[in-house]
């Protein structure tokens, strides 16, 4: 039981070490989450009036486009994860 609680308590260290983030990287962060959201409401908008529309070849353009927004959205968030660690990584050295 012992060793259960060990393990469970370093795991719950280790989670807390992880989420001490420098200033800056927290800014890169929201920014890239705020910026992801904006391309994913772009890409929401697009898919609705893909849904709405009566040309098959426009429904099929505006898909497209849906998509490439939630593509960027995915991009962009995971550009700024990607900056947010490596300015993490430069702090503690």
């Amino acid at each position: 039981m012992k060793k259960i609680a060990f393990v469970i308590a370093a795991a719950g260290l280790m989670s807390l070490a992880a989420c001490n983030k420098t200033n800056q990287a927290e800014a890169v962060e929201n920014a890239g989450d705020n910026a992801a959201a904006a391309l994913d409401n772009q890409g929401d908008m697009l898919s609705a009036a893909a849904d709405n529309s009566s040309n098959a070849a426009a429904a099929s353009t505006l898909d497209n486009a849906a998509d490439a927004a939630h593509n960027s959205a995915d991009n962009v968030s995971s550009l700024a994860d990607n900056k947010a660690a490596a300015i993490d990584n430069a702090a503690k050295k």
